[in-house]
């Protein structure tokens, strides 16, 4: 006969079991480098010579980017080379998984060797002398061992989250709507407590002292925004996204995101505006520095602002953009904008 067991709860462990993980963090990041006048710099920058970028963050840590137009010794004088330096002393050796590219091709021909000029100089990448590459970089910590105590196991898999699908199919099918706006002759139809939820304006405009009649008309003209915009806006408010842009150039792009800072000042919404704000940050080139500056000032974006005022430290940058419709605007459009750039470049 076998002995009598004694009751689980008096088994070694009390029947809890116990797991660990061994975790492997990564943080992650990109930059985008542009290279104007390229040929110039080729022309005058002699082999084994380098232009470091601007510091940038990315991953957690300051980098620069060097970038040498005929290559870093002479063996590789027919390409152009180009590396990543870290700008930050570290307290260990960090392990880093980067990857240099053209904005439309991950490029294998490695660092030293990152692109044939001649090859480069019949592509259709370089355009207007100017090519941009970027700089995907992956910062690998240090793995450590995580005890985790496990009162029973469990095979139910949650997904995640996934309330922003339902509510753009709110959006998209219009049930239960009961607001409607007309933006330049586009109609578009919403739910008044969505749009009250993420704008205080809103808020105000359907339900509160600023509602005018709206109650009984349930239309409200909207003449001084591109229906694109108000479209982005809407799925921001439903999504807490921004629509993808597919086949939209960086101009576009840059265009987009003022006229949708703009919306979201006017709307009182603050998260979509410091997006836009970031994005615009991002775009910063000779001719839209001029506009993103004044939009700054008539918005107070101080981010965007004093980025603007960083890309305009340089004479030379400064003497290109003076020449440009956008810095016209400026100087008409926002005088005080423009004497805080004449004091920070006083002393230069």
């Amino acid at each position: 006969m076998a002995p009598d067991l004694p009751p689980p709860s008096s088994i070694a462990g009390d029947g809890v079991g116990s797991a660990s993980s061994i975790v492997a963090d990564a943080a992650s990041g990109y930059h985008v480098l542009k290279i104007q006048g390229y040929s110039r710099t080729k022309s005058t920058i002699p082999n084994g010579e380098h232009v470091e970028s601007h510091p940038f963050r990315a991953a957690g840590h300051t980098w620069a980017i060097k970038y040498y137009p005929n290559g870093e010794n002479p063996q590789n004088a027919d390409y152009i080379s180009i590396f990543l330096l870290l700008k930050e002393a570290v307290a260990s050796h960090l392990m880093v998984q980067l990857v240099f590219s053209f904005i439309d091709q991950v490029i294998s021909w490695g660092r030293a060797k990152f692109v044939d000029t001649a090859e480069l100089e019949k592509s259709a990448r370089l355009k207007d002398d100017c090519f941009t590459v970027r700089c995907d970089i992956v910062v690998i910590g240090e793995p450590r061992i995580e005890a985790t105590t496990v009162p029973g196991a469990s095979f139910v898999k949650v997904p995640p989250p996934d309330s922003s699908q339902h509510f753009r199919a709110l959006l998209q099918g219009g049930k239960g709507a009961d607001v409607r706006f007309l933006v330049a002759g586009e109609a578009f139809a919403a739910h008044r407590c969505v749009l009250a939820a993420l704008s205080p304006v809103f808020d105000a405009l359907l339900f509160g002292l600023m509602k005018e009649g709206t109650a009984t008309e349930n239309c409200i003209r909207i003449d001084d925004m591109v229906p694109q915009v108000f479209e982005s806006l809407l799925h921001f408010i439903y999504t807490d996204s921004l629509p993808e842009a597919e086949g939209q150039d960086e101009e576009a792009s840059a265009t987009m995101a003022q006229h949708l800072l703009e919306a979201a000042d006017r709307y009182g919404m603050d998260r979509l505006k410091l997006i836009c704000e970031d994005r615009l940050c991002r775009y910063i080139d000779v001719s839209t520095v001029g506009t993103s500056l004044a939009l700054a000032e008539l918005h107070r974006c101080q981010g965007l602002k004093e980025t603007c005022f960083q890309f305009l430290k340089s004479l030379k940058t400064l003497d290109e953009v003076m020449a440009t419709d956008g810095f016209q605007h400026l100087a008409k459009s926002s005088p005080s904008a423009m004497l805080e750039l004449m004091s920070k470049l006083a002393g230069r």
